[in-house]
């Protein structure tokens, strides 16, 4: 029996549905409609009437937040009405995380559910607005108009496959007939290639299966192979010009390079990739690469570096990759950009790296542009703008993942093709990696997810050109992530029994099955069969070429097999054997017994026919677009001009998009994106303490980028020496030591075709990159190309983004922000060469010294001139602490050109003219003050009208405003009561008991902190993958507790927060009879304390153990945590106050202290009635509130940011043993948050241990 219910947010919990209403009126102009509704809809199968009725009450829906409608909608009288669902196959995490909740209440098989969402507009609109709105909310790649209907049945009759289809006289067809068959199934293989294939199956006497060629088209496309890269370059030319010449030197400076390296007589093909490589090869035949870490394994960047853990030196592997995922997010971009995370993090993984800060650079088309001019065949910028950033935001903010910079770069180029760019880095011990040659007999697992459609031809369908009907045509090739398996992935890396069992391994990204397990040894027989699915029906085709998300294979010795499975089923993944090592020379595949694949690792290895191609490179045309003013600026008045620059879609404030990330999950984050006490100063660089798991670090990791598509249009050449010298800059500007740092590049660029001109523009880049490699004497170690940025006639940008990466030491970290009042502010030029290039020598003399004055304090505040030029620089770093500035820059183009140059902010104690004396290019160009303006030219601006400006132009695009704001009646007055109450039995050393549900992420974090504090603690994950796991999990939680003093309840998104609500998970499982009863013990007979930090407060407050004390039902007036006000995920430091000192918990502080906490959440707004609140500040328990700048609780979003009533931010029960708060306390430590002045709330913690001593 399928049982349908409808669930619908109160009012004043109706986020959703206000922010789509104004998402309408602002995005398509529609303003007439009155009111607009929102359903959740949900069929559920395999459920019993009693389950039913309990299940829907706590899991689907909360008594104080939601309305539940049986079987059908309300009366919508006046209403037109429109529903969604996914469509089939694509992974549903509401209804998926709802099953495993229903799961954990009947403790027997999984229920079938399925979601849809049903939209009710009320309102004068037309049947037009009415279709168009539709349009706008589906995406037809991933959703559809659902049935009204409700299903007999939700399980899928999918039938049996049969055994793929050979195809029959393939092996007779004529070139003709080849190149027919070719342009009739959609291959991006070459037709040469497909004759090529002809010829070897000719050889081996038979006709191919069709999987064995889309296993090939997968092999060769030019994602997994990079086929346009390995391309011969049989000639490269060049036009002079006054700046164009330096580029002759650089072809010369290659074939030196070349020769060098190779040999005089060296045959090896010139290549675009070769050229990519060659700084590496040159300057490590140079011996200037000692720290590289090579393997034939290696799937990301990898160094070796010391690492400083309490005062003893280890030897560790710092990983890093940059991944795209430019096709899929441009059709659906949510799932593309999500997996483009994915996939960038699985890459360091698959190393048995712990992946732990990331860096987002994408390009885009005007988002801020109407619905209206949106391109046939295309989504609207800002539909996937914002679609994109919740995708990456939701996957690393699930997966736990600080996100230490998000940058959006803005181009009408864009508009071809989305640029969606994940960086990341990750580290372990050299010691947990062992990498060996497989052999015959090892046994390769598929660990973690399951396999289906989605994904199929992600490889090939990504390495094409696309047209108007790409959006209708390419849904199944879009990967869909799951954040939570990833995350289980990383804890069974990061175990170093686990890792060291593993021999190699590879992640499955582009090309699954076929590629993924197919590269990890030349002789393999894999059993299709025994590929795990997510449903029945998938044939042997899809299986073999399924990119399916967080897969890993592994190679492991049958002796150590048994033990691996065992390690993964604790950290409740999926394990299976699939496929064995053979020595045949053959990539074998099984299916229902049957081989369907039988093919030549040799032929495999020939990546299909080698293409050729002429590559001729133009010259610079007009004027040098980094010593340009933009257009707009010129022929207004100074003041005018300041203020419009800083509006500039290249220059504005993107921090309404950056908080969307968790910046601070890790507990190593140390450099907040954003610094100075009203953290509006964007950092040049992300910084991070290395993952120890025992111990404190001061070792860090610097990650910065460089890339100026106006620059690469004018000339890529000049583009990539740029983008090098940028990366570069920003990390000295940080402190960092270029010395020791590496690079990575990522390239995209138009579909080049058989056009010299378009193969010259990536050619020229890599060419600038290498001059600047070679010059600078440091070199990329990896990359990623991507060579499909064309749509119809419409191409990208030429576009080469550095990625520079450096080890640092914590101290060492300088900010962007201007520290104080009366300081010099000086601007440095990098030193020029001639041909519009830098000076590579000198600007590698000039980086060490600036990195020197930023490591001994000198220079107190550093940043590099990029759009908007040193103008708009001087602004941002006087935004973060609200500084005042004289600028006496007068030339508009030292004011507003992109040049190479920092600005600087000088120590009191040292002079301009000792700078001008050490730095020849050096100037003063501003004196800061306490003025509340900036004088330019003579003209004051406002400071306040500079931040508008700079804050507005996205402000549509990327809330910052509210529609709702927070409620702050009745007054909450301070509570100095200390309770009284104290264990019964006291312990040096209290047991902390901390569960990891799926989707928890703040596990470590809390039990380091906790260690720290002087207690134990213990991390148990709760498993639940079958119903046995589900029941042992709650008898060992049960006993655990038993064990223990104390209950922490980490940070995280249990089941992805879903289904539409956060902290569900986890509350089901704590009002389990058995785990509930010995809460109860702890609490009321043994004296024990609970902590819930974000999911857990969330848990606590659906559990009632805040206010209450205890596990019971939710009343309809009781409080609750909700959806933010800004309808989004926030990410940022807070202001807090301590309102009541009574817990046990806020022992270590006093009434009206002012404490800085970092919170991220979507779902934070604390809500309860007048009289509740009343009753919580009387009795104490209202623990802290956000205050602003004058330490006032305000509803203010900037110091509110989830506009929680009353600016409640933590509660606690009667007595005060139990305390929710939504700051993150456990994610401080030494080091972390440099730039962010006030002293940061984490004693809480070690006022729990202290509690029992």
């Amino acid at each position: 029996m399928v049982r349908r219910i409808f669930t619908e947010k109160k009012d004043g919990f109706n986020i959703e549905a206000k922010g789509i209403l104004s998402d309408i009126a602002g995005t398509l102009g529609i303003t007439g409609i009155e009111d607009l509704r929102v359903f959740k809809r949900y069929d559920i199968e395999g459920i019993g009437e009693e389950d039913f009725e309990y299940s829907k009450k706590t899991i689907f829906s909360e008594p104080n937040v939601d309305i539940v409608y049986e079987g059908s909608l309300p009366p919508l009288d006046g209403y037109r009405v429109f529903t969604y669902d996914y469509l089939p196959g694509q992974y549903d995490q509401r209804a998926d995380s709802a099953a495993q909740c229903v799961e954990i209440v009947t403790m027997s098989a999984r229920p079938d559910v399925q979601s849809a969402t049903a939209i009710a507009i009320k309102g004068d609109i037309s049947d037009m607005e009415f279709d168009k709105i539709i349009k706008y909310m589906i995406n037809p790649v991933e959703a559809r108009i659902a049935s009204e209907k409700i299903p007999t049945t939700l399980k899928a009759n999918l039938g049996t496959p049969d055994i793929p289809e050979t195809v029959n006289g393939f092996t007779k067809m004529s070139d003709a007939e080849i190149k027919e068959y070719h342009s009739a199934n959609g291959f991006a293989m070459t037709a040469d290639d497909l004759v090529f294939c002809r010829d070897y199956f000719q050889k081996e006497g038979r006709d191919p299966y069709i999987t064995e060629l889309k296993v090939i088209d997968t092999y060769w496309s030019d994602h997994c192979r990079h086929t346009t890269f390995q391309t011969e370059l049989t000639e490269i030319t060049t036009e002079c010009g006054s700046d164009g010449c330096a580029v002759r030197g650089a072809v010369k400076q290659y074939y030196d390079a070349r020769k060098e390296v190779y040999g005089e007589n060296t045959t090896r093909p010139v290549t675009l990739m070769d050229i990519a490589t060659m700084g590496m090869r040159l300057l490590k035949k140079r011996g200037l690469l000692k720290g590289l870490d090579e393997s034939d394994e290696i799937n990301a960047c990898s160094v070796e570096i010391p690492v400083n853990i309490g005062g003893k030196e280890e030897t560790w592997l710092l990983q890093f990759k940059n991944e795209t995922h430019n096709h899929p997010t441009e059709i659906e971009p949510f799932g593309g950009a999500a997996t483009c995370l994915g996939g960038a993090i699985r890459d360091p993984l698959s190393g048995r790296a712990y992946v732990y800060q990331a860096m987002r650079v994408t390009g885009s088309g005007d988002p801020t542009k109407p619905f209206e001019q949106t391109l046939s065949g295309k989504l609207p910028q800002k539909k996937i703008t914002t679609g994109a950033a919740d995708g990456y935001s939701s996957y690393g903010n699930q997966i736990g993942l600080a996100t230490g910079q998000v940058t959006e770069l803005y181009d009408d180029g864009y508009v071809a093709k989305r640029l969606e760019i994940g960086a990341v880095i990750g580290a372990s011990p050299k010691a947990n990696v062992k990498r060996m040659k497989p052999e015959e007999g090892d046994i390769i697992i598929l660990l973690g997810g399951r396999t289906g459609r989605d994904g199929c031809g992600g490889a090939t369908g990504s390495s094409k050109a696309h047209d108007i009907s790409s959006i209708e045509e390419c849904g199944a090739e879009v990967q869909k992530g799951n954040a939570p398996t990833e995350r289980k992935l990383q804890r069974l890396f990061r175990n170093s029994e686990a890792a060291s069992l593993i021999k190699k391994c590879n992640d499955f990204g582009a090309g699954g099955v076929c590629v993924a397990i197919g590269e990890l040894a030349d002789s393999l027989d894999i059993n299709l069969d025994k590929v795990p699915k997510k449903y029945e029906g998938l044939n042997g085709t899809e299986l073999a070429i399924s990119e399916s998300q967080e897969r890993m294979a592994v190679v492991l010795s049958p002796k150590d097999v048994e033990r691996f499975i065992e390690l993964a089923d604790r950290e409740n993944l999926e394990a299976t054997p699939v496929a064995v090592v053979t020595e045949t020379g053959r990539l074998k595949m099984t299916f229902k017994d049957t081989v369907i694949v039988d093919i030549s690792r040799d032929f495999l290895n020939t990546n299909g026919v080698r293409q050729s191609a002429k590559a001729h490179i133009a010259k610079p045309q007009g004027e040098k677009y980094m010593l340009s003013v933009p257009d707009e600026l010129k022929d207004i008045a100074p003041g005018k001009a300041f203020v419009k620059n800083l509006g500039r879609l290249q220059v504005c404030s993107g921090k309404g998009l950056s908080e969307q990330f968790d910046s601070t999950v890790g507990a190593s984050t140390v450099l907040m994106p954003f610094g100075g006490k009203y953290q509006l100063t964007p950092e040049e660089a992300m910084v991070a303490k290395l993952p120890v798991l025992d111990g404190d670090t001061d070792t860090v990791s610097v990650m910065s980028y460089g890339f100026i598509p106006g620059i690469s249009k004018w000339s890529p050449f000049h583009g990539a020496v740029y983008a090098v010298i940028e990366s570069l800059c920003k990390l000295s500007a940080a402190g960092a030591d270029i010395d020791k740092s590496y690079l990575t590049f990522q390239e995209y660029f138009e579909r080049l075709f058989n056009d010299p001109d378009r193969w010259g523009k990536p050619a020229a880049a890599l060419l600038g990159a290498l001059s600047a490699q070679i010059g600078m004497g440091i070199a990329s170690i990896g990359g990623k190309d991507s060579m499909s940025g064309t749509f119809g006639d419409m191409d990208v940008p030429p576009t080469l983004v550095s990625f520079a990466v450096a080890a640092a030491k914590a101290e060492d970290i300088g900010s962007a922000a201007f520290k104080s009042t009366d300081s010099d502010v000086m601007l440095i030029k990098l030193p020029m060469a001639g041909h519009a290039l830098p000076d590579f020598a000198k600007t590698k003399r000039l980086l060490h010294k600036i990195s020197q004055y930023v490591k001994s304090k000198k220079f107190t505040a550093a940043g590099v001139v990029k759009e908007g030029g040193a103008a708009a620089l001087i602004a941002k770093m006087a935004f973060g602490n609200k500084l005042g500035a004289e600028i006496l820059l007068e030339n508009p183009t030292d004011l507003y050109a992109p040049q190479g140059a920092f600005i600087v902010e000088l120590a009191h104690d040292v002079s301009p003219e000792t700078i001008m004396s050490e730095f020849e290019t050096a100037v003063m160009v501003a004196v800061t003050n306490d003025s509340g303006c900036f004088t330019v030219c003579g003209e004051k601006v406002p400071l306040e009208t500079a931040l508008k400006a700079y804050e507005s132009t996205l402000k549509d695009v990327f809330r910052i405003e509210p529609e709702t704001k927070a409620k702050m009646s009745p007054e909450i007055k301070l509570y100095d009561k200390r309770s009284s109450v104290s264990p019964a039995i006291k312990t040096a050393r209290p047991r902390v008991l901390i569960p990891a549900f799926p989707g928890t992420n703040g596990e470590y974090d809390a039990a380091m902190a906790f260690e720290r504090a002087g207690a134990e603690a213990e991390i148990f994950v709760v498993r639940n993958l079958t119903p046995q796991h589900i029941m042992e999990s709650v008898k060992e939680m049960a006993a655990l507790i038993d064990k223990s003093q104390i209950i922490m309840l980490p940070g995280g998104f249990s089941a992805g927060d879903e289904p539409d609500g956060s902290g569900k998970f986890i509350a089901t499982t704590f009002r389990n009879p058995i785990v509930k009863d010995a809460v109860h013990n702890l609490l009321k007979n043994r004296d024990g304390l609970m902590l819930g930090i974000c999911n857990g407060f969330q848990a606590l407050i659906k559990l009632g153990l805040v206010p209450y004390g205890e596990i019971r039902e939710i009343s309809e007036n009781d409080p609750t945590l909700t959806f933010n006000t800004l309808g989004r995920h926030v990410s940022c430091m807070v202001r807090t106050r301590v309102t009541s000192v009574k817990s046990p918990w806020m022992s270590a502080y006093n009434v009206g202290d002012i404490l800085n906490v970092p919170v991220s959440h979507g779902e934070g707004r604390f809500v309860a009635p007048d009289d509740v609140i009343a009753a919580l500040a009387e009795n104490g328990q209202i623990a802290k509130q956000y205050v602003d700048m004058d330490g006032n609780p305000t509803g203010d979003v900037r110091f509110n940011p989830n506009g929680s009533t009353c600016a409640v931010e933590s509660i606690t029960s009667p007595d005060g043993r139990v305390l929710g708060k939504m700051g993150h306390s456990e994610r401080y430590s030494e080091h972390c948050f440099k730039n962010i002045p006030g002293e940061f709330d984490y004693k809480i913690i070690e006022s729990g241990v202290k509690y029992f001593k």
